[in-house]
């Protein structure tokens, strides 16, 4: 999924449940999906005849926002380097870095959204509308079906759920459609989708729920997806997917794809998510949501193996932001998350998305594993921060450095025939205080430095790297080879294939990794 969401650039995001109250006056047109009229054309039973009808009633409200973007790029000098060099930018000059001075060029970006109110309230995803890199949006516009274009006023959006909410005026009441509930969708329901794809113009695919709260593996607190084989492309970002009663029961929003293209796994924001943010744009409200202050990973199957629990429950802390509700309440790395506030966690209901619907400032029970030991411990939840104060946070223990050696320190240090080397493909010397300081450790760092690590093991297969440090092995301290020998043996005595191994790496917060036993 990681990959796909970074060659498709197809990413959409946004959902709601609930009937939207907007409190608009009496008197505005009806709305396009009038269930009253939506039943009489889409037979009950068996397969619709045709989405024709539905089409042309829901249709009118599906619009083409288009923005118009000022982006800065960094001006190339030819002259760089040399006496002309100030002539063409005044960065060639001697000294000068020969990139030129900040030029600016416009962009267009496309994408779809849809009307929710007579008066021209219009739903679409927060990213249609934001500007790429450090670029600015001079003017959104957004195109009626029968061409008439309006300038749009941007009234609120929200980088979390990807919701963005416009605003247009005109002389008459603006066709619209409504929100359904979300949570009667079941998989092999009718869906169709409508939008905008590559500026075509109106575009319809219709096809099926292939799933119901889709979680992606991204972590965040809306990962929590409507799935269906409905085409979905580039420029149906905010688009609505309709339920056959013609109701908006999520927004389209992400594509998974090693191509680019639909290859029938699109995702949707459900209309449970989507409505209540959206009418609280609309109000000109906060968005508040729940927080933590952890670093989750799902239980996998190796990783549950490798604590002797039960798969498909809880989630894993990797670790704790200090200061935070997790780290008040005493929650510590290496723990399992099984219930927040009495709802179990699991991969469809994420901790993520359980804490980001909890109010701030409320005090719940979290129930979780630490050691083997069942214990509840009691947090306050904090406010979420935003998502760029999130991204300087974050951390990805799959991604770390690529070190070259350990240096003078650790010769001779090769254990090939070790029980730690036939059972994990790594090999392991203690930490010396040289070691660590050529490690870029603190000096009172205890554990085993991983020398070399056989690329056909899962230790490989996970990320483990020379230079990185063992730290315990099933939460027990590991200072010696002898100490992760006697961690395997305990493992293999209690038929577990996989141990708990916490990893040091420089310049990093320590990380957990399960690795199989061969």
């Amino acid at each position: 999924m990681r990959y796909a969401y970074g060659v498709t650039s197809a990413l959409l995001l946004a959902g709601s449940a609930l009937t939207l109250v907007t409190g608009f006056p009496a008197g505005a047109q009806v709305a396009q999906n009038d269930s009253a009229q939506i039943d009489a054309v889409v037979p009950r039973a068996g397969a619709p005849a045709s989405f024709a009808d539905l089409t042309q009633q829901l249709q009118p409200a599906v619009v083409n926002i288009s923005t118009r973007q000022r982006v800065k790029v960094q001006a190339q000098n030819p002259f760089a380097g040399t006496p002309f060099g100030e002539m063409f930018g005044g960065q060639g000059g001697p000294g000068g870095n020969g990139g030129g001075n900040g030029q600016t060029r416009e962009a267009q970006s496309l994408g779809s959204g849809f009307v929710v109110s007579a008066d021209g309230y219009i739903v679409t995803n927060n990213h249609v509308i934001t500007a790429e890199g450090k670029g600015e949006v001079e003017s959104i516009t957004v195109t009626m079906p029968d061409g008439t274009d309006y300038p749009a006023k941007l009234i609120g959006k929200d980088a979390a759920s990807d919701l963005a909410v416009l605003k247009i005026n005109g002389t008459k009441p603006f066709p619209f459609v409504k929100f359904g509930d979300s949570r009667h969708a079941r998989v092999g329901d009718w869906v169709i989708a409508i939008g905008n794809p590559y500026g075509l113009g109106g575009t319809v695919t219709q096809g099926i729920i292939s799933a119901v709260s889709r979680n992606t593996g991204t972590g965040s607190a809306y990962d929590r997806y409507l799935q269906t084989d409905a085409s979905i492309n580039r420029g149906n970002s905010g688009g609505p997917m309709f339920d056959m009663h013609g109701n908006v029961i999520g927004i389209n929003n992400a594509i998974f794809s090693p191509t680019g293209g639909s290859v029938g796994i699109g995702f949707a924001i459900p209309a449970e998510t989507a409505a209540p943010i959206v009418e609280k744009l609309i109000k000109g409200m906060a968005i508040e949501r729940g927080y933590l202050g952890v670093s989750i990973q799902p239980l996998s199957d190796d990783l549950a193996n490798s604590l002797g629990l039960a798969k498909r429950r809880g989630e894993f802390v990797q670790s704790v932001v200090p200061g935070q509700g997790a780290a008040r309440a005493g929650i510590q790395p290496g723990d399992v998350v099984l219930t927040v506030d009495g709802k179990d966690v699991t991969p469809d209901t994420s901790l993520s998305y359980i804490v980001a619907n909890i109010a701030p400032g409320k005090h719940v029970p979290i129930e979780l594993i630490r050691n083997g030991q069942r214990l509840t411990v009691n947090a306050v939840v904090n406010k979420r921060p935003s998502e760029e104060e999130l991204a300087k946070q974050s951390f990805d223990p799959e991604q770390g450095q690529d070190e070259d050696g350990l240096g003078a320190g650790a010769k001779g240090g090769h254990d090939g025939g070790s029980p730690v080397q036939q059972a994990l493909g790594v090999s392991v010397i203690p930490v010396t205080p040289q070691i660590a300081r050529q490690l870029g450790v603190s000096e009172d760092v205890h554990g085993v430095v991983i020398t070399e690590v056989d690329e056909s093991s899962d230790a490989a297969a996970k990320g483990l790297q020379r230079r990185d440090i063992i730290l315990s092995a099933n939460y027990k301290p590991v200072a010696t080879r002898a100490d992760l020998d006697a961690a395997v043996r305990q493992a293999k005595a209690g038929n577990r294939e996989a141990v708990l191994l916490r990893i040091q790496r420089s310049g990093q917060p320590p990380f957990y990794f399960p690795v199989r036993i061969r």
